[in-house]
């Protein structure tokens, strides 16, 4: 020390040297650790990584949270106007189609004569039955009975209410037709019909029917016997509003058969108008929602209106033919809500600040753990060798006691 003070050196002398820009260095509020007073240590180095590793995991994470975006849901009172609702409808009869009327009758007083807007194909049952556990639409759903619960179904249904499975499920079944039957094997017999297509109705509450020729309404010399009853079906869809038929709605791909001739199926369905758009195109709050024939082609992309629906069912066999009506009946009922499915993205300046918040969080919690960890290898050290001096009559710097 002697020598350093005869030599007039001074500490600060092996710093940096005065410059342009020097004086900001008195406000300079955050303190530094000389050079040579710091050393590197192989822990040091790993516990390095492992901060980096563990900022870019969570920064990563955070990327996708925001590409991915948040859903919302939005219920509020339909505020638009509308007249005209589009019912569609693939259904296999255990009936021949001479032997079937199809109508619809909707509260505004209005009958639909459906049989006549809708195709009527003559198949056999048997053959339909061979596909009852086979795929007709691309999905990977069997047939099954309203009572059973299938958790594959389940999760199907489950994944067509986000926005992003949505959107892609309509844009590949854009302009697709309904499917194809079975082919019908030699030796089949076209014993039942499959009636399918789309037909327009009013927008209020209707009973979608089928019945047997001369039940339920009056043909003049048209009344079926009563032994060639068969109300078994096999719904491939039922929906409302545009075709998509790789959405799967509650009664899509179900059966239900009865080997009573008299026999009754009510479906009771609430339907309720959807929307599934991205972020911006679509506000629910708006007191006007935009009509989809206006809306541009890219926005149409990003956009699905469409109709969602909640089903009930009872069925019974009927005591008296000649006072109850037997056959298919669904009933639905329009709700006046809308709800708004939105896929909502966060800013850039929101995810920057994120990101920012969380490296120096990690960087942060991991200098401190990394000193708790230097005071616990130090406190062990000593206290090893406290006990090995102990034991070896020898203080902890090596001399004798």
């Amino acid at each position: 020390m002697n020598g350093f003070e005869k030599r007039e050196l001074d500490e600060d002398a092996f710093g940096e040297k005065p410059g342009i820009g020097s004086g900001l260095r008195t406000f300079d509020a955050f303190p530094k650790t000389k050079a040579t007073y710091t050393s590197s240590s192989r822990r040091g180095g790993q516990w390095t990584i492992v901060v980096f590793l563990l900022c870019a995991i969570l920064s990563i994470n955070e990327l996708r949270t925001w590409y991915r975006g948040v859903e919302n849901h939005h219920f509020s009172v339909e505020k638009g106007v509308s007249r005209d609702l589009q019912l569609n409808l693939d259904i296999v009869v255990a009936m021949p189609c001479d032997a079937l009327r199809v109508n619809v009758q909707d509260a505004a007083g209005d009958r639909i004569l459906a049989s006549d807007m809708l195709d009527k194909q003559p198949t056999s049952w048997a053959a339909w039955s061979r596909e009852r556990n086979v795929a007709l639409s691309g999905g990977g759903n069997e047939y099954q009975t309203l009572s059973e619960e299938n958790a594959a179904r389940l999760m199907e249904q489950e994944e067509d209410i986000h926005v992003g499975h949505a959107l892609g499920e309509a844009r590949r079944s854009y302009k697709r037709k309904f499917p194809a039957g079975p082919k019908i094997k030699r030796g089949d017999r076209k014993d039942s019909c499959r009636i399918f297509g789309s037909l327009e109705g009013n927008k209020v509450q209707g009973d979608f029917h089928i019945t047997a020729r001369g039940h339920g309404y009056f043909e003049f010399g048209e009344h079926l016997d009563h032994n060639t009853f068969n109300f078994s079906h096999m719904i491939t869809e039922l929906s409302f509003g545009p075709h998509y038929p790789t959405l799967l709605n509650p009664l899509d791909k179900t059966i239900s058969t009865t080997p009573s001739k008299f026999y009754k199926y009510q479906y009771y369905m609430s339907v309720v108008p959807t929307i599934y758009t991205r972020a911006g195109i679509v506000d629910p709050y708006s007191p006007t929602l935009p009509d989809p024939s206006t809306i541009s082609r890219s926005e149409r992309k990003n956009t699905l209106f469409t109709n969602q629906y909640a089903v009930t069912s009872q069925s019974h066999d009927l005591p008296n033919p000649q006072f109850y009506i037997p056959g298919i009946f669904f009933k639905y009922n329009i709700e006046p809500i809308l709800l708004v499915v939105s896929e909502e993205r966060g800013s850039l300046m929101a995810l920057l600040v994120r990101l920012v918040n969380v490296a120096a969080g990690v960087v942060v919690a991991g200098g401190w753990l990394y000193q708790m960890s230097n005071w616990l290898v130090e406190v062990l050290g000593r206290r090893r060798r406290r006990m090995e001096g102990m034991l070896t009559g020898k203080d902890t710097d090596g001399t004798d006691e």
